[in-house]
């Protein structure tokens, strides 16, 4: 019994860092709204979602019994193989969230816990069949199939259903406040308040009143039966209340709808996904209280498990307490919530993920759908539709902290009351679904419907949604293979098996940690160079010439470690440039961004003075292009294996080389210390680089026909040869255009 007091001691454990994981990745779920439309300073909007966290806790009693007999029956097991099973899932759990929480993708706990449980219950029930020289057809009797098919079920429906509801709903209520909401808030607003809030406070009832301790089953049930009295009094009183506020006060009655839909999606996260952080540790201290009561605590049967066993309040609230300072002080919470505000922002921006080929796809599907659909809708329609739906008038007034918020709270409010409505449709109906998948994909929808995913960003986003969608299939396959595999080493093991992974999660947490500190100090760089709210085009045209000068110096740093790498056939930092090329490639469309913003802000009388300053777009684009070829392919030549350069070819790359990165290096300190221009020298530099690359060009010709070179690194020579002349070129050409639009004199 000592081992199964050691392994509940761990459960105990693994349990505090479970709700810091969980916490990091599901409050995305109720923080997404209210963080993007900036509702209210942050620290508030924290407070309401403490509050609701404090609240959801205490009604969480009743969820705790999924982790006991929700996917299995423990009738059919003996404590031993339950704290194996139970172990096996908070191992895997731990690990699995927070490697999400590191890449920054919101994933569902539900599925996660699931999975986990389904894949180690699995694990047991099959050895324990080949020991008792049973068939394995024999493991339905140990798993609830039913409910993990349920589960699945309604996952699907419910991303399905999510996104559309999030459409309509959205396409609808824009329709009838515009992107210029503020004068139409007057005359409608007292409608959508008392509907919004009448929905909200039903989602927090029903929710609630199911694992409340302090209501009776009388009170439960009258609840139930009373569903549209109760929400036709609250849309009676909330409409007269957000009437008088609209007639009599300037208070923005959006505001306050935000706000108490973030309590209750906070409560209702507590509520339902408490039991996936210490449902389980809960159920392994029962099962092992149990044992010890029973005659033979080795080999008695669990069957006791399967009564209800009601939770400790102070216990709960405990968990609650550290749910709350997680959500105030875990940065991998921010990182997941920037994710979804990002995906679903109103304005152009840095976007987070790439172009995919399924990501085409479905943009050009959808293309072509509204290509069809204006030839069937009447012309009079359309037009009448667009102006109510022009997105050229958004209102997006600046946050408490001065910024614009990534959308506005209109959105923000059905965003809420969306979610709100589904999940209570749902836990009325009975039906499993995941509150992570449905806040996500209702924010999605709203988000399309408000013409955010325009064709300046729609394969971006819609990338970001499939890739976010695929990490919750991810989930489920690997929550399941993750606690399968351990629930195996613990089963066969014992202690040797736990130590080993107790050491593998520490090495894991420790890990993760340093990887996304290192991410979050290259964001923290990356979006110091942004110039997104510089009102100033003077100041904007001034930090450009910073952020290019340091482009500048950081292709050249890269193309020097590039070609050493090379003369020594280093694949490892050869890789490691192939890296530092994305990310300086990531800076040139930043700072091309930057340069579209400045010159959006530019007043008439400005323009004809830096005309030349727009060209500069595609001058960094073919210096980013020059750069990354040259990197690309040479990381690809000795990825391939194929042979390195001679001496006599790498004794004049040397020569091509240092011309280049002097070249860089000298151009970046006048930019960035916006220095006299000597283009003399520049252009010095660059004549003396086009005859040595023509010398080389003729050498190799010699070599080749010696039959001294073969052909592939024939073709990456003359390859770097060529970019290296065409980097030199662009690079002289934004010194002239720097020169003559700026007014950087010249020597």
């Amino acid at each position: 019994m000592e081992l199964y007091l050691f392994c509940l001691i761990i459960l105990g454990s693994l349990a505090i860092f479970d709700l810091m994981v969980g916490v990091s990745n599901d409050a995305v779920n109720f923080l997404n709204s209210s963080i993007g439309s900036k509702v209210a300073p942050r620290h508030i909007i924290m407070i309401v979602a403490s509050l609701g966290i404090l609240a959801g806790v205490t009604f969480s009693s009743g969820m705790m019994e999924v982790a006991r007999k929700g996917i299995f029956y423990p009738r059919y097991f003996v404590m031993p193989e339950l704290i194996t099973i139970f172990l096996a899932v908070m191992l895997a759990d731990v690990i699995l969230l927070d490697l999400f929480n590191t890449f920054g993708m919101p994933t569902s706990t539900t599925v996660s816990i699931v999975f986990e449980l389904l894949g180690a219950a699995v694990a047991v029930s099959i050895f324990k069949l080949l020991g008792q020289g049973e068939s394995l057809s024999g493991l339905i009797k140990y798993i609830n199939t039913a409910k993990a098919l349920a589960i699945i079920m309604g996952i699907l429906l419910s991303v399905v259903v999510a996104f559309l509801s999030g459409v309509i709903a959205q396409f609808f209520t824009r329709l009838v406040f515009t992107f210029d909401y503020m004068p139409r808030l007057k005359r409608y607003g007292a409608l959508w308040g008392g509907l919004a809030l009448s929905i909200i406070t039903y989602f927090i009832l029903i929710k609630g009143s199911k694992g409340a301790s302090f209501l009776t089953p009388e009170t439960i049930a009258w609840i139930k039966t009373h569903s549209m009295m109760i929400l036709s009094f609250n849309f009676l009183v909330f409409g007269i209340i957000f009437h008088f506020l609209s007639l009599f006060t300037r208070i923005n009655i959006l505001k306050p709808i935000v706000l108490v839909g973030t309590f209750s999606l906070a409560m209702a996260f507590a509520a339902n996904d408490l039991v996936n952080f210490i449902g389980v540790p809960l159920a392994g201290l029962n099962a092992y209280q149990l044992a010890s009561s029973l005659g033979d605590p080795l080999r008695a049967t669990m069957e006791a498990l399967e009564k209800p066993v009601k939770a400790n309040t102070m216990l709960l609230l405990m968990a609650g307490s550290i749910m709350v300072a997680t959500l105030w002080l875990s940065r991998k919470a921010r990182t997941v919530t920037s994710t979804e505000v990002n995906l679903a922002r109103q304005d152009i921006g840095i976007e987070r993920f790439g172009s995919s080929f399924f990501g085409r796809v479905i943009v050009g599907a959808a293309w072509a759908a509204v290509g069809f659909m204006r030839k069937v809708v009447p012309v009079g329609l359309r037009r009448a539709i667009a102006i109510r739906l022009d997105p050229s008038k958004t209102t997006l007034l600046p946050g408490p902290d001065g910024t614009k918020p990534s959308f506005d709270l209109v959105r923000a409010s059905v965003n809420l009351v969306v979610a709100s409505a589904i999940i209570s449709l749902a836990t009325s109906m009975k039906l499993p679904l995941s509150t992570t998948y449905v806040t996500f994909m209702v924010a999605m929808g709203t988000s399309l419907a408000d013409q955010a995913w325009g064709r300046e960003s729609a394969v971006y986003r819609v990338t970001g949604v499939i890739t976010v969608i695929g990490g919750w299939f991810f989930t489920a396959v690997g929550a399941f293979t993750t606690s399968f595999l351990f629930a195996t080493a613990i089963y066969f093991f014992k202690l040797p098996a736990i130590i080993a992974l107790l050491g593998l999660i520490a090495f894991s947490l420790f890990a993760s940690y340093r990887y996304h500190l290192k991410k979050e100090k290259e964001k923290e760089q990356m979006e110091a160079l942004a110039i997104i709210g510089i009102s100033d085009p003077k100041a904007s045209i001034a930090m450009t010439f910073e952020q290019t000068g340091q482009f500048l110096r950081q292709i050249s740093d890269n193309v020097d470690i590039c070609f050493d790498a090379a003369f020594a056939e280093d694949l490892e930092r050869l890789r490691d440039t192939k890296a530092q090329a994305e990310k300086i490639e990531a800076m040139a469309s930043l700072i091309i961004n930057n340069i579209f913003m400045a010159l959006s802000s530019l007043q008439q009388e400005d323009i004809s003075k830096t005309a030349q300053y727009a060209k500069t777009t595609g001058v960094i684009q073919s210096i980013a292009a020059c750069h990354r070829d040259i990197v690309f392919q040479t990381c690809q030549h000795f990825e391939n294996y194929h042979p390195g350069f001679d001496e006599e070819q790498k004794d004049e790359l040397r020569h091509v080389k240092a011309f280049v990165t002097r070249l860089l290096w000298n151009t970046a300190i006048m930019l960035m210390r916006r220095k006299r221009v000597d283009f003399n020298y520049i252009s010095n530099q660059y004549e003396r680089l086009k005859e040595l690359v023509d010398k080389c060009d003729k050498n190799q010709v010699l070599r080749i026909q010696r039959g001294q070179s073969k052909p592939k690194v024939t073709l990456l020579y003359f390859a770097l040869l060529g970019n290296c002349l065409r980097l030199s070129e662009q690079t002289k050409e934004l010194l002239i255009l720097f020169r003559d639009s700026l007014g950087l004199k010249s020597k």
